[in-house]
């Protein structure tokens, strides 16, 4: 049975107002919430795989847009969370600015389930009047209602 997007989506696993301004930061935030969520057991060996990861492979930014990731036993389960920054947070090897930071979790046998997920989120963050909505959510449930507007 496939994973839907609604599935992965909770308002306690997003954080619209990002302190950092370094990726490596941003992406500690990110995880050190799923952790306070009970997503993650070893947040410093996830974030770590993640680090490890956009080391080797660093994520793409487009429409202001990045989806770090790792496949990792860390996790049982896809897991995910969201990051936003008023003035984006630098990635990659351009540089290029991401104010909008899905952090997501794989274990190594729903790899299928993955591609299908940020399949969806990629879809859906290039829509310019989602993106917008994205940007100037209030509350993390408005946020993410903009994306399962399409979805459900």
């Amino acid at each position: 049975m496939a994973i839907a997007l609604p599935d992965l989506l909770n308002e306690k696993q997003v954080i619209l107002r990002l302190r950092s301004r370094k990726s490596a930061n941003a992406l500690r935030e990110i995880t050190q919430l799923l952790a306070q969520n009970g997503k993650i057991v070893n947040a410093e060996g996830f974030l770590e795989q993640v680090l490890a990861r956009e080391h080797a492979h660093p994520s793409v930014v487009e429409h202001g847009v990045a989806f770090p990731h790792a496949r990792t036993d860390l996790v049982n389960e896809i897991v995910l969370g969201i990051g936003r920054s008023r003035a984006g947070i630098p990635f990659g090897t351009n540089g290029a600015r991401a104010r909008l930071i899905f952090v997501i979790g794989v274990p190594q046998q729903l790899v299928n389930d993955y591609l299908i997920c940020v399949g969806t989120l990629a879809r859906l963050v290039k829509d310019d009047a989602i993106r917008s909505t994205l940007l100037r959510a209030e509350t993390p449930r408005e946020f993410l209602d903009a994306l399962t507007v399409e979805t459900l």
